[in-house]
């Protein structure tokens, strides 16, 4: 089966086309109006799309699918339990990426972190029950939020991987703020969640993954394709 599995996020779109269970090709691309040739001149047997930036009908029209066109939503029929209280308002790639959680480390408690836009963490056990996680700015949304919402702040877009504990200058201030205070947000999760979940797995992706790899404590795995795995997860649950 040759399936294609869409993401569509606030900054840009992933893909990632499939032969059976191998990812045989991914790449990422802006907006949603230049499909890649990749995805325009080939045939798909089924496909998936997941969007948390609006409507993904003009990527959808333009696929050529043999079989099913899968839209992601709280609808869909997932591989996993989903015991979050209100699943019409779960970002698809959070649940895509716990589906993914779980088809990497089945049978075991999963920590996700999903370092885009958006800082989200997501927590799966090891029973394949999705509890939920929380929702927090990114990176960037934190430098542009002091810059916006100060009178003199300055903007800062460095992502330095020795950030300061202690500045000596405000550009220093505001790195030790937002780096090194986010590093010790991720890790007071993974103490919190340690201490509930036994033998806990904690998984990175989303494109800010790279900073906090070195960063955080224990053993981490970081998976940049994940929410694809479970976006063709979930496809295949539903063919």
């Amino acid at each position: 089966m040759r399936s294609v599995a869409i993401d569509i996020g606030n900054t840009g779109t992933k893909y990632g086309i499939f032969e059976g269970d191998a990812l045989v090709k991914q790449a990422y691309f802006d907006g949603q109006e230049q499909l890649p040739q990749e995805l325009l001149n080939q045939t798909f047997d089924h496909a998936i799309v997941a969007s948390v930036a609006g409507d993904p009908q003009s990527i959808k029209s333009r696929l050529s699918v043999s079989g099913s066109v899968i839209e992601l939503s709280a609808q869909t029929a997932l591989p996993v339990f989903n015991n979050y209280k209100t699943p019409q308002t779960l970002g698809v790639d959070r649940i895509a990426g716990v589906a993914g959680a779980n088809y990497f480390f089945p049978h075991r408690n999963c920590l996700v972190f999903d370092a885009g836009t958006c800082i989200t963490h997501d927590f799966i056990d090891s029973s394949g029950v999705y509890h939920g996680g929380g929702i927090a700015p990114g990176l960037q949304m934190k430098f542009n939020a002091l810059h916006t919402f100060t009178k003199r702040l300055p903007l800062v877009q460095r992502k330095d991987f020795d950030s300061p504990l202690t500045g000596q200058t405000t550009e220093e201030s505001i790195l030790s703020g937002v780096l090194t205070g986010t590093v010790a947000e991720l890790n007071g999760f993974i103490h919190a969640y340690s201490e509930k979940a036994a033998d806990l797995v904690v998984i990175l992706c989303g494109g800010d993954a790279g900073f906090f790899e070195s960063k955080l404590k224990g053993r981490i795995f970081v998976i940049p394709e994940l929410v694809l795995f479970g976006l063709h997860r979930i496809l295949a649950h539903n063919v």
